[in-house]
C-alpha cells in the first residue's frame, strides 16, 4: 500500500489550511488520482474460502449454516459477508496516506435511517462492527464495488452499473469539497435527514415509494417491536421463541446452559451501565431484564453472538429492547494495526460517535465474565432500516449512490481532514473514473469468488441451512 507521512486523523496536524490544501495536492505524486482504478489479484492472495472458515471457527457452530444460505442467495449478499476478504485485498492497492475513522464495512446495504434522540428521521451510515482508522479510499472503494454487484443483482445494464459507482465517487468529491470550507462546528453538527433524502433521490416516480417508507419507519418503536417479537405469559412478558432466529436463552442448549448465559448477559448489562453516561444509567436504572434471547442479523454478523435482551419500565407496556452485539477484532487490524481500545465493543462505540452525527443514546459497551468476549451494546428497534435494493430503477440506484456517497464524505470529514482529502481529490472527474473502472474489477472478482463459495455449498464444504421462515431483517 501506498503510504504517505500524514496527520493523524483526529488532528488537523497543527497545519494552516493552505498547507493542509498543499499536503492534498502533493500526495498525488506518490498515489496519482488515476492508479486507483488498479486491481489485479496477487499470487499470494488469500484463499477467500479460507478467510471465511477462520472466521466460522469462533462462532456458534449451529447458525454458521444460515450465514452460508444467507451469503449463497446472490453474488451481493455474498459480497455483504466479505469484509475480512476485501481488507486483505485491499492492502496493496494505492492509497493517498491520508488516514479517517472508516466504517471498514462500507456496502451500500450498511447505510439506512433511524431516529434520533428528538425523533428526527436521519439517515447515516449505521454499521460499524469493523470500524478502524485507515485509508478513506478503502470504505469508497467497498461502496462503489457494492452499487456494481447490486445493479447487476437487479438486471441493469453494464453503463448504468458504472454510472452508480461513479457518482458515488463524484458526489463523495463533490460533499467533501463543501465539508473542507465549513467552520468547525458547522460541520460537527451536520448531518443527513429525510428531507435531504427526499431531495436527493425523491422524483414524481419515487416520491410515494419514498413517503410509504418513511411512514413505516416512523411506526418502527420498541413498543411495536415488542409486540412483534415478545408476547405475555402468565402476566410475564418474555420473548417469542422462533428458532434460529430468535432463540431465548430458556431454550438454548448450544455452547453452554442458559443459566451461564444469562449470567454472562446480566454481568455484561452491569459493565454497559457503568460506561454511559450518568444521564442513560438514571434512565436504564427504571428499567429492569426481563427475558434475553439469542438473535441472528444480517448476513456477514450472522454466528457471532448477539443477544436481544428485554427491559420493562413502568409495565408490560413500557418495554424497551436492546441488542447486544459480540465485538471481535476488526478485520482491517491484521493489516492497519491494532485498535487504540482493548475493548471491541468500545472500538464500535467509539468510532460510531465519531463517524454519526448523532447515535444511538444506548450505545455502550462491556465485556462478559469468564469469557474473552466483548461486547456493545445499543436500542434493537427505533425507527432503523435501509433501502430495498431489489426494487429500484437505474434512476434510483444512481440517486442512492450518491446519497450514500455524500453521507460517507460526511462521515469521513468528521473523522479525518476534508481540508487535505477535497485537496487530494480536486475537481475533475479522474479519481470518479478510477473509482468506477476499480469497482467494476473488483466486482468481477467478487463473483469469481462467489461463483466458489457456491460450488462449495452445494458440495457440502461449507454447510448451508435456511430457516423455514423468511429471515428477521436488521
Amino acid at each position: 500500500m501506498i503510504v504517505a507521512e500524514a496527520m493523524h486523523p483526529r488532528t488537523g496536524g497543527g497545519l494552516s489550511v493552505a498547507e493542509r490544501k498543499e499536503l492534498g495536492r502533493s500526495l498525488r505524486t506518490l498515489a496519482p488520482r488515476s492508479s486507483h482504478a488498479e486491481w489485479e489479484p496477487s499470487p499470494a492472495r488469500p484463499d477467500p474460502l479460507g478467510l471465511l472458515a477462520v472466521q466460522d471457527v469462533d462462532r456458534v457452530e449451529a447458525l454458521v449454516p444460515i450465514r452460508h444460505a444467507r451469503m449463497s442467495a446472490s453474488a451481493f449478499a455474498f459480497y455483504r459477508g466479505t469484509a475480512a476478504i476485501m481488507a486483505e485485498d485491499l492492502a496493496p492497492t494505492p492509497a493517498s496516506g491520508l488516514a479517517t475513522q472508516i466504517c471498514g464495512d462500507a456496502h451500500l446495504s450498511n447505510f439506512g435511517h433511524f431516529a434520533s434522540p428528538e425523533r428526527q428521521l436521519l439517515f447515516d451510515v449505521n454499521d460499524f462492527d469493523e470500524t478502524l482508522p485507515g485509508p478513506w479510499e478503502w470504505d469508497l472503494k467497498r461502496l462503489a464495488a457494492s452499487l456494481i454487484l447490486a445493479a447487476r443483482d437487479i438486471g441493469l445494464s453494464s453503463g448504468a452499473a458504472s454510472r452508480a459507482g461513479s457518482t458515488a465517487g463524484e458526489i463523495y468529491q463533490r460533499a467533501m469539497r463543501r465539508f473542507s470550507r465549513m467552520d468547525t462546528l458547522q460541520l460537527w453538527y451536520d448531518h443527513g435527514s429525510v428531507a435531504e433524502l427526499r431531495r436527493l433521490i425523491g422524483d414524481g416516480t419515487h416520491e410515494k415509494r419514498i413517503e410509504k417508507r418513511v411512514r413505516k419507519a416512523r411506526r418502527r418503536t420498541s413498543l411495536r417491536s415488542f409486540r412483534k417479537l415478545a408476547e405475555v405469559v402468565d402476566g410475564k412478558p418474555r420473548l417469542r421463541s422462533d428458532p434460529p432466529l430468535l432463540m431465548p436463552l430458556r431454550e438454548l442448549e448450544a455452547e453452554a446452559t442458559p443459566e451461564l448465559w444469562e449470567q454472562r448477559v446480566q454481568s455484561s448489562f452491569e459493565q454497559y451501565y457503568s460506561t454511559v453516561g450518568d444521564e442513560l444509567a438514571v434512565l436504564l436504572s427504571r428499567y429492569r431484564v426481563a427475558d434475553i434471547a439469542l438473535k441472528v442479523v444480517g448476513v456477514g454478523s450472522v454466528g457471532t453472538r448477539c443477544f436481544a435482551v428485554l427491559l420493562i419500565g413502568r409495565d408490560a407496556e413500557d418495554p424497551l429492547l436492546l441488542q447486544v452485539k459480540e465485538a471481535g477484532p476488526s478485520v482491517l487490524e491484521s493489516r492497519l494495526g491494532s485498535s487504540a481500545y482493548e475493548n471491541g465493543g468500545r472500538r464500535v462505540v467509539e468510532g460510531q460517535r465519531l463517524m454519526q452525527a448523532f447515535g444511538d443514546t444506548f450505545l455502550g459497551w462491556s465485556s462478559a465474565d469468564r469469557v474473552d468476549r466483548d461486547f456493545y451494546w445499543r436500542q434493537l428497534k427505533d425507527m432503523k432500516g435501509s433501502a430495498d435494493v431489489a426494487t429500484m430503477d437505474e434512476r434510483l440506484l444512481a440517486n442512492y449512490a450518491g446519497l450514500c456517497g455524500l453521507t460517507l464524505a460526511r462521515a469521513h470529514a468528521r473523522g479525518g481532514d476534508p481540508v487535505a482529502i477535497a485537496a487530494y481529490l480536486g475537481k475533475s472527474k479522474t479519481f470518479a473514473r478510477a473509482l468506477a473502472r476499480f469497482a467494476e474489477r473488483y466486482a468481477d472478482q467478487a463473483e469469481t469468488d462467489y461463483r466458489r463459495f457456491s460450488e462449495a455449498v452445494d458440495s457440502g464444504e461449507m454447510p448451508s441451512h435456511i430457516p423455514a421462515r423468511p429471515p428477521v431483517q436488521r
